[in-house]
């Protein structure tokens, strides 16, 4: 998952969210140094990584679409999970996806926190932005694979991603809410 699918999986908390976005910005142990708060946040960010990398579903859906997108399969379906997330956000939580989005931007408070000028930017940003308003829409879906291709600092396909989501529009879609449906129940009952 990505973004949007981090900040879903953080059970409607704000700091919990936010710390679990922090979990791309810190490798191995280094987690231990920050308050508990954050620690947590970090976990839940490894074990949603964890949980979709093992995904028996999303591991074949990622060999279907390998060819289509080689180095980068993984990443797509992190990108198309997101977008699908946002699709259908009335299936997965009773808040509007606009309006659970303005109530997590007002409650982010970023000041006093130990987190890295970095990553203080990019949450900042994302708010600014506004980005996840458009993972619902194509254009959406077409920014964030042109926009994360940009990232990667090797040659890539992903900025086809948009392309090859279309390809495999119906497997995706499928893949999407089996593992939805597994992985609410798997991060509930662990978490």
């Amino acid at each position: 998952m990505n973004y949007l699918g981090h900040i879903y999986f953080s059970n409607n908390d704000p700091q919990l969210a936010i710390a679990n976005l922090f979990g791309d910005f810190v490798k191995g142990k280094k987690y231990l140094k920050y308050p508990q708060y954050i620690q947590k946040g970090i976990l839940l960010h490894r074990r949603i990584d964890d949980f979709i990398d093992h995904h028996h579903k999303v591991i074949h859906l990622i060999h279907k679409i390998r060819d289509s997108l080689p180095k980068v399969a993984p990443i797509a379906v992190d990108i198309y999970f997101d977008y699908l997330l946002a699709k259908n956000w009335d299936q997965y939580h009773p808040t509007k996806l606009p309006d659970f989005l303005v109530d997590l931007y007002s409650n982010i408070d970023l000041s006093n926190k130990p987190y890295p000028s970095d990553f203080k930017l990019f949450i900042n940003l994302m708010i600014e932005r506004n980005w996840m308003s458009y993972y619902p829409t194509e254009e959406g879906l077409y920014k964030m694979c042109q926009g994360v291709s940009n990232k990667l600092s090797f040659e890539n396909a992903l900025k086809d991603g948009y392309t090859v989501f279309y390809d495999f529009q119906n497997e995706i879609t499928s893949c999407f809410h089996e593992y939805m449906r597994d992985a609410n129940e798997y991060l509930i009952r662990t978490f």
